[in-house]
């Protein structure tokens, strides 16, 4: 009978560290698949990119002023495109920052289970809406409220886009934080209370100096987000490239410019078709570096609590 026992416990034993091994190779597997697509995406633009610059060098690309790939005389500086992003994402931050964290602080700190639980799932539905929705949204209902202001402004203008992209982004910003903030040990609150601080004092002056490090790294990840943004841009900024830093003209962004190639009737192996991928390179390359800014900060600044 012991022996009997002791053959089911092995078999038992052997199963289990067969099913353990499976499931290490099987997150392996999922790890390098990971790694073997970021590194197919790098190999891709840099191949497909390398024909343009040898036609375009890579000062008059990076520092050039006028951007025109589609229509003779062809120019190639990215700088009104690199314009054109940098205001539609300051104009999204402007937005979403402030309320995103305002948001997340009166969830953690104000609200009520109740309406925590009410009010957080209808900010995450937000997060699954389809981009085009936004556009268009941007289109028939942001721009005629801004267009009652002021008649003069366009129908694709960057206030709009920057408008809808901070709705977009907003969600995330209020999700990241509401969770860096639940992370205080309750212990740095119940002393702020103890000292007389008020519910107020504690939550600025102890929480959110205390979750600041991920406070900051779901900003940086918001910029991110919004300078990737694609569909909700191009519909609502219009596609002007230009050297402007005034929110009411229309612009272009380097996403905007990628789906403008991408769906019209350019040559294949043309210096305009490639073009897009030293745009989207360079969008790469600045995504790329918000997201290691981000796991900087979280690096560097991480409250650890015991």
């Amino acid at each position: 009978m012991t022996d009997i026992v002791a053959a089911a416990f092995r078999q038992k034993t052997k199963k289990s560290k067969w099913i353990e091994e499976g499931v290490r190779w099987g997150i392996f597997l999922c790890a390098l698949a990971s790694v073997l697509t970021t590194f197919g995406i790098i190999f891709v633009l840099v191949k497909e990119a390398i024909p343009f610059f040898r036609e375009v060098s890579v000062v008059d690309f990076l520092f050039g002023t006028k951007w025109n790939a589609l229509i003779l005389p062809r120019s190639f500086g990215v700088l009104p495109l690199l314009m054109g992003t940098i205001l539609i994402v300051l104009g999204a931050g402007l937005i979403a920052l402030p309320v995103g964290l305002a948001s997340a602080i009166y969830l953690s700190e104000f609200a009520s289970q109740r309406v925590r639980q009410t009010v957080k799932p209808v900010l995450e539905i937000l997060a699954g809406i389809p981009t085009v929705v936004y556009g268009y949204f941007a289109l028939t209902g942001i721009t005629p409220i801004l267009k009652s202001f002021n008649d003069e402004i366009p129908v694709f203008n960057a206030l709009s886009a920057s408008i809808v992209v901070a709705v977009m982004i907003l969600p995330m910003v209020a999700s990241l934080c509401d969770d860096a903030l639940k992370a205080v040990p309750r212990s740095l609150r119940d002393g702020g209370y103890a000292l007389g601080s008020t519910k107020t004092e504690v939550s600025l002056k102890i929480v959110v100096p205390a979750a600041l490090s991920g406070v900051v790294a779901s900003f940086v990840l918001a910029f991110s987000r919004a300078i990737g943004e694609t569909m909700a841009v191009t519909l609502a900024a219009g596609g002007t490239p230009k050297m402007t830093l005034n929110p009411l003209e229309s612009i272009q962004t380097m996403t905007a410019f990628i789906v403008q190639v991408a769906t019209g009737d350019i040559e294949h192996g043309s210096i305009s078709y490639h073009s897009l991928y030293a745009v989207g390179g360079l969008l790469f390359l600045i995504t790329l570096a918000a997201n290691l800014l981000s796991y900087k900060i979280l690096k560097k600044y991480r409250e650890e609590y015991e």
